[in-house]
């Protein structure tokens, strides 16, 4: 290529195809783990983002000899960094105290910037980051699961009678199992039919293993005075 606002059309096939093949595979992974944003999602973001970086590239070089006209390659390629969030945030949501869909926005972000690097030419920084990534989604998911995830926050909602030493007792049988209360909410006392007094008591527990949620919950439900229990 005799300037660098020029290319021809191998190269151009050339860097959308790898950009195409490099989305992919992230967005197999995602695909695999049935998150919202999955192969075709990945493939396109990536896809597009080499489009618009070799448009920001070589699709002004008709202008580049003018002696009023400046060419920046990366101001139109940089909007893709910021517009790419809006994509991510719909992949966020928040269920009570688990927030879930952060890493499949961090990998559409990426792929985006893997896109960028194709489309600027960047071949092994684009290929050695995509290798990266799926280190990152596959190996390290392995490895997070096995050692990062063997405790679980959850809210247990209890709705039980409000008598001396109710609150005490469930207190007591949840920190015995070693399970740890992070937060404890009554909310509003309601009448029940038969007009005693009810109270409903929210707890943040966090527990050493997911094994002990179910026995904690049948021991709860089981107690004296609770009418039901409720897990979030």
């Amino acid at each position: 290529m005799s300037s660098p606002w020029e290319i021809d059309t191998i190269h151009i096939a050339l860097r959308l195809l790898l950009a195409l093949v490099l989305g992919g595979l992230v967005g197999l992974e995602r695909e695999h783990t049935s998150h919202a944003a999955g192969f075709r999602t990945h493939i396109l973001v990536c896809l597009g983002s080499s489009l618009i970086m070799l448009l920001s590239m070589y699709g002004f070089s008709q202008f580049a000899g003018e002696t009023n006209v400046r060419l920046d390659p990366a101001r139109l390629a940089a909007q893709v960094i910021s517009g790419i969030g809006f994509l991510g945030a719909g992949t966020i949501l928040r269920n009570g105290l688990s927030v879930t869909g952060l890493t499949t926005a961090a990998s559409l972000w990426v792929v985006a910037a893997i896109g960028l690097a194709v489309g600027a030419g960047f071949y092994f920084a684009s290929i050695l980051a995509c290798v990266m990534v799926l280190i990152c989604l596959w190996v390290l998911n392995i490895v997070e699961k096995k050692w990062f995830r063997h405790k679980t926050t959850y809210v247990i909602h209890v709705t039980a009678l409000d008598q001396p030493g109710s609150l005490g007792r469930l207190s007591a049988l949840i920190t015995e199992r070693g399970a740890d209360i992070r937060k404890l909410i009554m909310e509003e006392r309601e009448e029940a039919d038969d007009g005693a007094r009810l109270m409903r008591v929210s707890l943040t527990v966090k527990f050493p293993k997911r094994s002990l949620i179910s026995p904690v919950l049948e021991e709860i439900r089981h107690l004296e005075g609770v009418f039901g229990v409720m897990l979030e």
